[in-house]
């Protein structure tokens, strides 16, 4: 065993210590996407507490390690590249609930607890958590806050800092801190909660997350749209200005629809969630306004419905081939449709402007950042071939904000040991 992993071996079980040498070859594949060096890690660290982590990344500020901190490892290739690592840091195994309180709509739970995992203990209360993030059967709680992964649910509740009411997480010195607490109406540490939100843990390590939750709806019914771009956009219009309550709503690119074994044109896809009578009624009145617009129309209830969303998140999350890069973007709402009517696969969140987008082409990513910047928005790249990645500034332009990073940054990791070059100017 080496320096590092001997080192680790006094504090943690052995066990919990992986070194490269003995990791399955998928996952040495994994990890080697997501650092710019052909070095690897030394090795990954399982803690199952977070003192076990405190001490972990307590002995890595003494030592100087730098130290890529991860859940499951869904997202780990998301961002830029990170340098120079020495070791993998994985939460997975702290991963209990700690608190419920049904009554005040709150759940507490350490940061490697799996989404889905969640979603089902949380649905013996009637309840969810109103995120839909990306491979939900593989994303932790911590790791989807690192990365601020949600998508069509933006529509009806938020953002991800919309659904953090506190936060727990390890310093770079090893200490653990707190912000916000366990109640709806808590704002203490509101402007932490957001600053560790999308970090892409380059600040510290998330460890135990207080969240928002709601009652399961009790119906639920989508609309699809389809047909000419023109068309399509003037139903976005009118629906954006309607009195119509879609709990998830998006703008879908001609190949998605195709994908999705749909018609020939653009889509529209708007999903109602309610009592069963005003999800009938709302989707009957969207399906005639695209009716009127000679739109070709569809209603997904039950099963179907579910089915339909599952499908979209799996086109999405799982590209058909090594080469496709997948983009987050960002544009003013009233541009999707002109967007999304280019080259590439895609979907933008009808009310955010916020969506993804794919293709296998660099300069396509080049010619599709400038018009979402010509729209006052932006592309970042999640996923791509590391030689993409090394050859295209995957966040682009980051304005007049890069100095204020930067402070932050060395206010709270002046040693640069977590994950070094994977945020915005190489943060």
């Amino acid at each position: 065993m080496n320096a590092i992993a001997s080192c680790l071996a006094s504090m943690i079980e052995e066990t919990a210590i992986h070194s490269w040498e003995n990791l399955a070859p998928n996952l040495q594949k994994h990890i080697q996407q997501a650092i710019a060096s052909a070095k690897p890690p030394i090795c990954i660290v399982y803690p199952r507490t977070q003192g076990e982590l405190a001490a972990v990344i307590a002995e890595a500020h003494r030592q100087n390690w730098r130290v890529l901190p991860v859940g499951k490892s869904s997202k780990i290739n998301w961002g830029g590249l990170a340098t120079d690592i020495d070791i993998v840091v994985s939460t997975e195994r702290i991963n209990q609930v700690i608190a419920h309180a049904v009554g005040d709509l709150t759940v507490t739970v350490e940061a490697g607890m799996q989404f889905c995992h969640l979603q089902e203990i949380l649905a013996k209360s009637r309840q969810f958590i109103a995120l839909d993030p990306s491979k939900p059967e593989l994303a932790t709680i911590g790791g989807i806050i690192a990365t601020a992964d949600t998508n069509s649910l933006r529509q009806r509740y938020g953002s991800v800092r919309d659904q953090l009411l506190g936060i727990t997480f390890v310093r770079a010195d090893g200490e653990i801190a707190k912000a916000g607490g366990r109640v709806v109406k808590n704002v203490a540490g509101y402007d932490l909660m957001k600053l560790f939100t999308g970090s892409y843990s380059t600040l510290g390590v998330i460890s135990q997350v207080t969240l928002r939750v709601y009652p399961l709806p009790a119906a639920s019914a989508t609309v699809v749209l389809t047909g000419r771009p023109e068309a399509i956009s003037q139903a976005a219009t009118s629906l954006r200005n309607s009195a119509l309550t879609p709990t998830q709503a998006d703008l879908l690119s001609k190949q998605l629809v195709s994908t999705l074994g749909g018609n020939q044109g653009m889509g529209l896809m708007a999903r109602f969630q309610s009592i069963s009578e005003s999800v009938q009624e709302q989707s009957r009145r969207l399906l005639a306004m695209g009716e009127q617009l000679g739109l070709d129309g569809i209603i997904y209830v039950d099963e179907h419905d579910a089915h339909l969303w599952q499908r979209l998140r799996e086109i999405m999350d799982n590209p058909v081939t090594d080469s496709v890069i997948s983009c987050k973007i960002g544009v003013l709402p009233s541009a999707s449709v002109e967007v999304l009517s280019q080259t590439g696969m895609g979907l933008i969140h009808l009310s955010s402007g916020l969506g993804l987008w794919q293709c296998e082409d660099k300069n396509q990513v080049l010619k599709m950042r400038d018009r979402c910047q010509s729209h006052r928005g932006f592309l970042s790249i999640l996923t791509a071939p590391k030689t993409v990645k090394q050859a295209i500034d995957v966040w682009g332009e980051a304005g007049n904000s890069l100095q204020v990073m930067r402070q932050i940054k060395k206010q709270f990791d002046s040693k640069n040991i977590f994950s070094p070059g994977r945020f915005v100017g190489g943060i």
